[in-house]
This record gives structure tokens, C-alpha cells and sequence, in this order.
């Protein structure tokens, strides 16, 4: 483990002054040279409680790349559990590497042993390329670790929680859009269809929405195309679709100067975290075009409040239900904080989020 106490660099990147940007606690650097592990740990803030985010296997194109997400997937965290009221802070971890070469049983007990030298000041949970079975490897080394498959106790699947919590933010928007909440008729294009797209589209499908949809990978593509009527376009031409709501629901910074230059929707709300490529810039862009923009860290918060309350206990899933249903009426109260103080939503958002941490460990936060 490598904690830093230097001037580091990643590429061109400071990394003393990107922590600074982002405001974060701590950052950890993870490498095991037998089984191949090169992750990094994301702290961004402790305030409410131990940091609770996801780890991510993912195949990035640079170390640079990975430092980058994990700093900004971590501080979404932070304001996804706080806007969440949940009592936990913002984390993140990332396995740097391809997922169907590298995953090994010892690569992820290593990973876990990492988890466990934090003493519990980070607790991971499946993300990206990760699933319960591979939390059950990591829990073999360390107890800071939730979201286990439910055959061994765990709360599973998280999925399910994310695609509803999607669901009812947009039909909040859908409320402020067009009068109703209702989404018959309307077309919706989803971006990703793996596991959180493919509940979307089952919630959008029985409501009798017009489905589009559209996945790099095409095994996706036939298991909705076979359970759903959907129509399939390809990922480069979906943003030029005719459509009302567009759900990015597969990786970040799909909105952004070129697509923003395409689109023409009513409303953005999918599953997607850090969907916006520029926060301020990309911001400011869709509340001029009059887009309704659903802040991903706070309509994706579904998955989180299932493995956070799995950690924190009293867990059942009518709970989680309940509390995710709650998503709907935030996201109408950060629309008319929107209104009201002629700020981009995301902006609204973090400021919701971060008064809650402010308020509550009676500190002064700079986001």
C-alpha cells in the first residue's frame, strides 16, 4: 500500500493538487506484484460515517485514466449517501485491468487485504465488472465489505434498486416536463443495457414507453431485444435519435460538447455516474437548452442505499423500497432549487448534499 506522503505524479497530473481539487481525505495506491493488482482507493470524505462507494474492474487506457475516475467517483459518493440521508461517507475503488483476464480468487483476497489495512475507514461493495460472488472472495479477508450475494446473507443484487431509483427520478421529470408523470408514449433512449439498463427497460416497458436502446456489447443487445420491444440503434447514432428522455446508463461523460450539439431531448435521467464531461461547463449548457437534468449521484442512489443499509443493518428490502422511492420527491425539490436560485441542478444538488454534511458535523465544506 502506498499512502501518499510526496509530491506524485500520474502522467501530467499532480496528484496533490487533484486531491486538493476534489477535496479529498485520503487516496491509496494498491499493487501485489504475484497476482497482479493494481487498484486504487478513493477516500473523499468521512464526515457522516465510514466511506461506503464501489470497486470498479475496469480496462483503462491509462493509470492516469483510473486516477481520474476514481477521484471523481468517489466525491460523488460523498453526496450520494448524504442526499440520501444516509449516515456513511464517499468512497470508491478501481482494479486497473481487463476483468476476463485478470479476476483471479488470490487477486481479489488481495485486493480485500488492502480493504481490511483501512481499519474500516473504507467499506467496497460491487461495481462495474464486479459481482456478489466476487464481494464473497474479498469478505474472506477483511469485514469491511457489503452487498454480499444473498445465498450467503447478503443483500444481492444491487441492480434492481438502482434501475427503480432511475425510474422514479424520471418520472419526477417527466412531472415538471409535461404536467404528468406518467412516461406512456414517451421515448425514451437508453445508453447500456447491462444489468441497471435491462430493469430500466423493464419498469419503461410495462409503463408502455417507446424503447430505444442501444450497448457496445452485443450479447446485451439480443437479451433485450428478445425479452423487450425495443428498437436498436447503434451506440453513434443514438444520440441523433428522435427522442424525449435520454438515460445514460453504461460509462461517464457521455454528455458533453459534441453530443450536447445533437441532442434534442426534454429531459436527461439515467444511471450513469458522472455523466456530465464538464460539470460546470456541461451544467450550465443543458439548463440554457432546457433540458431537465436529473444529477446522477442522486437519481442512481438506488444501489447505494440497498448495500448501505445492508451494511449499517436492519436491512430488509421493503425498507430499501421505501427509501428509494424517496428519490422521486428529491429530485422534484432540486428542480424547483433550480428555479428558484437560477443554478444548473447538479450545482443545486451538491449544495443540498453537501449542507447536510455541514449541518450535521458542524463543519465548513468546499465543493
Amino acid at each position: 500500500m502506498i499512502d501518499l506522503k510526496q509530491e506524485e505524479k500520474v502522467g501530467d497530473i499532480s496528484v496533490f493538487d487533484e486531491v486538493s481539487q476534489y477535496a479529498h481525505e485520503q487516496l491509496v495506491y494498491c499493487y501485489d506484484e504475484h497476482t497482479g493488482l493494481k487498484a486504487i482507493i478513493g477516500i473523499h470524505n468521512t464526515v457522516l460515517g465510514p466511506a461506503l462507494g464501489g470497486t470498479r474492474m475496469w480496462n483503462y487506457k491509462s493509470e492516469k485514466e483510473a486516477f481520474v475516475d476514481v477521484l471523481r467517483l468517489s466525491r460523488g459518493m460523498t453526496f450520494k449517501a448524504a442526499i440520501s440521508g444516509l449516515n456513511l461517507g464517499g468512497g470508491k475503488a478501481v482494479i486497473i485491468g481487463d476483468a476476463r483476464k485478470i479476476k483471479t480468487e488470490a487477486l481479489l483476497r488481495r485486493f480485500g487485504k488492502f480493504v481490511e489495512s483501512l481499519h474500516g475507514k473504507y467499506v467496497t461493495a460491487e461495481d462495474v465488472n464486479m459481482s456478489p460472488d466476487d464481494m464473497e472472495y474479498i469478505a474472506m479477508e477483511t469485514k469491511y465489505v457489503t452487498g454480499l450475494s444473498e445465498k450467503v446473507g447478503g443483500s444481492g443484487d444491487p441492480s434492481p434498486f438502482t434501475a427503480y431509483g432511475v425510474y422514479m427520478g424520471m418520472k419526477a421529470c417527466a412531472k415538471e416536463a409535461y404536467g404528468s408523470d406518467s412516461l406512456s408514449g414517451k421515448k425514451v433512449a437508453v445508453q447500456g443495457v447491462g444489468h441497471v439498463g435491462h430493469y430500466l427497460v423493464k419498469h419503461l416497458s410495462e409503463e408502455g414507453a417507446k424503447i430505444i436502446v442501444s450497448d457496445i456489447n452485443k450479447e446485451k443487445i439480443r437479451e433485450i431485444n428478445k425479452a423487450f420491444t425495443v428498437e436498436v440503434v447503434n451506440e453513434n447514432e443514438l444520440c441523433n435519435s428522435d427522442m424525449d428522455i435520454y438515460a445514460p446508463c453504461a460509462l461517464g461523460a457521455t454528455i458533453n460538447d459534441d453530443t450536447l450539439s445533437k441532442m434534442n431531448c426534454d429531459i436527461i435521467a439515467g444511471a450513469a455516474n458522472n455523466q456530465l464531461e464538464d460539470e460546470n461547463k456541461h451544467g450550465k449548457l443543458l439548463m440554457e437548452k432546457g433540458i431537465i437534468y436529473a444529477p446522477d449521484f442522486m437519481i442512481n442512489a438506488g444501489g447505494l442505499i440497498n448495500v448501505g443499509l445492508d451494511f449499517l443493518g436492519n436491512y430488509s428490502r421493503e425498507r430499501v423500497f421505501k427509501k428509494v422511492e424517496r428519490i422521486y420527491s428529491i429530485v422534484l425539490d432540486i428542480i424547483h432549487k433550480t428555479k428558484e436560485d437560477e443554478i444548473p441542478s447538479q450545482e443545486a444538488a451538491i449544495k443540498l448534499a453537501t449542507k447536510r454534511i455541514e449541518d450535521i458535523g458542524k463543519v465548513k465544506l468546499k465543493y
